[in-house]
């Protein structure tokens, strides 16, 4: 997966609190196993109506907020079922991080499994975030990855926590089994290392 080091991008703003993983990407679209072309289902019957035409209202079909990396949503994003298919869709589309008050822990943990930031804020700091997507659509916020922190246009800058092992993941583009393919020289100079061990327990009579 690619690295994630420091991230610069307009925000594409998502106010609506508890937004669970079917509202993400609903539970028809999980017959597939492969990633490609999840992103056009992202948040499905919020973005098209029944009859699939895009919903001019709701956020990601307006064009002022088109290419935006960077999802600003409400509190408690990613609640309800586990699903890898959540952050699939969400990296599909083309956002590389998630900026909320809070995150479902399982939601969570997929999304740093595959690449995908979650940024945890305060509310005054979501809120102004809010403001200034909508006030001028155009704004850019930074996110640090390595500093762990977010800096706003007015050069505030806030930090955030991320579980150290999948920043590590994140800075050098590796998932976890990425990680150990890495090791593999000093795993297997490790087990050189070790004599051979004779069997000593006594066969069953």
């Amino acid at each position: 997966m690619p690295a994630f080091t420091t991230l610069t991008s307009t925000m594409l703003p998502l106010p609506i609190d508890n937004v669970d993983t079917d509202q993400i990407i609903p539970a028809r679209f999980l017959k597939t196993t492969d990633k490609a072309g999840l992103g056009e289902s992202l948040f499905a019957d919020w973005r098209y109506t029944p009859e699939g035409q895009p919903r001019p209202d709701f956020p990601l079909n307006k064009p002022e907020y088109r290419g935006a990396q960077i999802l600003v949503a409400g509190d408690n994003f990613g609640c309800g079922s586990s699903r890898e298919h959540a952050p699939w869709a969400l990296l599909g589309y083309g956002i590389r991080a998630v900026v909320s008050t809070r995150f479902a822990d399982i939601f969570r943990n997929n999304a740093l499994k595959n690449g995908l930031l979650p940024v945890i804020v305060d509310r005054p700091t979501l809120q102004q975030l809010f403001s200034l997507a909508a006030e001028e659509p155009t704004t850019t916020i930074t996110i640090d990855l390595a500093a762990q922190t977010l800096t706003l246009p007015d050069g505030r800058s806030v930090t955030f926590p991320v579980d150290a092992f999948a920043r590590m993941c994140l800075l050098n583009g590796v998932d976890q089994f990425g990680y150990l393919l890495n090791q593999l020289p000093q795993i297997e100079a490790f087990e050189a290392s070790i004599p051979s061990r004779v069997n000593t327990r006594q066969p069953a009579p």
